[in-house]
């Protein structure tokens, strides 16, 4: 719910990045520091690219090489200058679902109707049939 929530008129993020996440596909996140069992899904970019590269060809393993591309710092500034690409900034495969920047309001009052109507969907597959 972090990343679609993101993409609302409230939230503090510079519309360069909602409109980045509107335009996505749930192809364009990657799974960045699993070497160092600290496993986070990025937004795919050129900083998270980068990081992924030193990942897979590093041979001393050391966190001391990718730090300087994962550093929170970096990806903080990318919510108020608008650059997708300045640093690293956690989305989640539900990207690619996201298509446009609704209030708060809006989007729960989505939310909640979606779940009602997928209740009730699936109290009537699972009713039992009388066999009389």
């Amino acid at each position: 719910m972090g990343t679609r929530f993101m993409c609302t008129v409230e939230a503090p993020i510079h519309i360069n990045i909602k409109q980045a996440i509107v335009d996505a596909s749930e192809h364009d996140t990657e799974l960045v520091m699993r070497r160092w069992t600290n496993t986070s899904r990025y937004f795919k970019n050129r900083v998270a690219s980068e990081a992924l590269k030193i990942e897979k060809t590093s041979t001393t393993g050391k966190f001391e090489e990718i730090a300087p591309f994962v550093s929170g710092k970096r990806g903080r500034e990318v919510f108020v200058n608008g650059d997708k690409d300045f640093g690293v900034w956690t989305a989640g495969q539900v990207i690619g679902l996201i298509h446009d920047i609704p209030t708060c309001r809006k989007l729960l009052t989505r939310i909640e109707k979606e779940a009602i109507e997928a209740v009730e969907k699936s109290r009537k597959v699972l009713q039992p049939q009388s066999k009389l």
